[in-house]
């Protein structure tokens, strides 16, 4: 039954909804004298960590998704509450129970926090406390610091986790794939093998996974750390392979270590950076991770840094046991395949079929070809080691003998021009010149922002496939410029200032304030049409103006421009400004009049 059909407020009279302070009354929880395999592991298990360990072990093993988890982010044995939404999911469609959930945290966030400052304000001697209270106070008990109750709820402390179970246990069954190979990968490079299960924590050995660092593969390597050990272009993304990326962790871990010394440190720099890990030990004065997570307060040393380490050995217990928080789980097969080395450009379509393969089986073994190679706009490239199913390799030399000469290329096909970045281009400009958009641009050169270009670079640019040519520029220009009654029409455009828009058509400030009535000059909205008219053209020069500005001790040259209206180009031009960081105070600079 969908939730439309009644309101949500009755249907939560009709579900169950368990809040359980605390993790001890949650059915599979983390017994703190059970046996653990943890201690037989070659990474070390410090016993401060033990609670924060603990805390992801239920994350991982035991909270669904649909629970979620009201915790202390600094004190994580400290669970104010499991919220269980479980039970919405019998009478409601999933996008319901999500928004239900959402609602549900909030309130209950609210609830615990205000608890939080009521016993900060009243303790807990000489008046009656609520059930909340009790066990907020039960709590707390063992915590020494002054104003607890207060710390408790600022913002960040009072933190909400959903469970991992369903993600972790699926994460688990891929890995089958990948881990034996891994290990070998690990041992061979003499690092502990149970670092391999870091893509647990990671991605959950999710070959897709993309985070908004565009953090990418199983490995999460974010593009400048990759770009050290990895291809990464339009045609390959080498951090998409679990394997090569493996190859790669190894080299980063092993980096790591030997700056760091320690595990611990070298596997919490794999998420914080070794420099960071390095001024962290320097600071404290320690390689304890222990004592560094407790004492530094460096800005960028965050909840996920502090507990990126107890999170793997985490990760290790749970799936060194997946009978106990699993039951019967089957992995999958580990990944087989044979190698052959590609003598000519030829599309990936015609590779899967050589190796009697789908496309889609292929790609599973060769997860790193970019989106041009998939889609048969570019071939794979000569040289390349392609991985084919095991057994293939003497079927695969047959077709691909066989092959017509069309299939077969000695260069690489051209989809796409190169232009070198002028004074004044911007990205937009560019992808209106070319018919392309912004977004093609940033993908196809591995751009970030479209403000980040400099003069000079040199920018693939998308071609015609079937013509081979440029396409384009865009029938419809953005600026529309019209002619009536001795006036044109102007569109604004991005960064554009109304001083160097009267510069360029040869009039003043004052006369496009008036024809537009305009009130202040500094301020002008995108994509608004100015009136400009076309009859002072010729007498510009002789008309313009100018005002006196006497430079003031803190003032920039950007400052000054936007407070008139004009740009730092235009006063540069009109006062021979050499050095824009360095003006003088009491020099005198030449302004346009608005």
């Amino acid at each position: 039954m969908s939730i439309r059909c009644v309101g949500w407020r009755t249907a939560l009279l009709f579900t169950v909804l368990f809040i359980v302070f605390g993790t001890s009354a949650t059915p599979g929880a983390v017994d703190k004298k059970a046996d653990r395999s943890s201690s037989s592991l070659a990474l070390p298990y410090p016993e401060a960590l033990r609670p924060q360990v603990e805390f992801w072990v239920n994350v991982f093993g035991v909270y669904s998704k649909y629970q979620v988890v009201v915790h202390d982010a600094v004190y994580l044995d400290k669970v104010y509450a499991v919220l269980d939404f479980r039970p919405l999911l019998k009478d409601h469609e999933e996008a319901a129970v999500a928004q239900l959930k959402a609602k549900q945290t909030e309130q209950e966030v609210k609830k615990i926090r205000a608890a939080l400052l009521k016993m900060h304000k009243h303790g807990a001697k000489g008046r009656t406390l609520s059930v909340r209270e009790k066990k907020i106070w039960k709590l707390f008990q063992d915590v020494k610091e002054r104003h607890k109750f207060r710390k408790a709820a600022a913002k960040g402390r009072l933190r909400t986790q959903s469970g991992l179970y369903e993600r972790f246990r699926e994460g688990i069954e891929i890995s089958g794939r990948y881990l034996p190979e891994m290990e070998r990968i690990f041992r061979q490079a003499g690092l502990p093998a149970e670092i391999t299960r870091l893509p647990l924590v990671e991605s959950c050995f999710n070959i897709n996974a993309y985070s908004k660092a565009h953090a990418a593969g199983i490995w999460q390597f974010i593009p400048s750390t990759g770009r050290l050990f990895l291809k990464i272009n339009y045609m390959v993304d080498e951090r998409r392979d679990p394997l090569i990326a493996t190859r790669a962790a190894s080299r980063l871990l092993k980096s790591n270590y030997a700056k760091l010394e320690t595990w611990p440190l070298a596997i919490t720099a794999y998420n914080h950076g070794a420099a960071g890990m390095g001024r962290a030990v320097r600071k404290v004065g320690t390689r304890d991770l222990t004592k560094i997570i407790r004492r530094y307060k460096g800005r960028s040393f965050g909840f996920a840094s502090r507990n990126f380490y107890a999170e793997l050995l985490a990760a290790i217990e749970v799936e060194h046991n997946t009978q106990k928080y699993f039951g019967q789980l089957e992995r999958q097969p580990m990944l087989t395949y044979d190698e052959v080395e590609l003598k000519d450009f030829v599309s990936f379509r015609n590779l899967a079929s050589c190796a009697n393969a789908s496309p889609e089986q292929l790609f599973t073994l060769n997860s790193s070809f970019g989106e041009y190679i998939k889609e048969g706009k570019l071939h794979v490239p000569r040289g390349h080691r392609l991985r084919i199913p095991a057994g293939a390799r003497a079927q695969f030399q047959e077709q691909y003998a066989a092959l017509d000469s069309r299939d077969k290329a000695k260069k690489q096909r051209s989809i796409f021009a190169f232009h070198k970045v002028r004074r004044g281009q911007t990205l937009g400009g560019i992808a209106r010149h070319y018919g392309t958009r912004i977004a093609s641009l940033k993908k196809l050169n591995g751009l970030r922002s479209s403000h980040l270009i400099r003069i000079g670079q040199r920018l693939r640019v998308p071609i015609n496939g079937k013509s081979g040519k440029l396409a384009p520029p865009r029938a419809k220009p953005v600026q529309v410029a019209k002619r009536r009654s001795g006036q044109i029409t102007y569109t604004v455009r991005r960064g554009e200032t109304l001083g160097g828009i009267a510069l360029r058509h040869k009039t003043t400030i004052a006369s496009l304030k008036r024809l537009n009535g305009i009130r202040n000059a500094q301020f002008v909205q995108v994509g608004k049409k100015l009136r400009i008219s076309v009859n002072s053209h010729s007498k510009v020069k002789r008309q313009t103006k100018y005002v006196k500005h006497k430079v003031r001790r803190g003032q920039t040259l950007g400052g000054i421009a936007r407070r008139y209206g004009t740009t730092i180009s235009i006063l540069k031009r009109l006062n021979s400004v050499i050095n824009v960081k360095r003006l003088q105070v009491g020099q005198i600079l030449r302004i346009p009049r608005g």
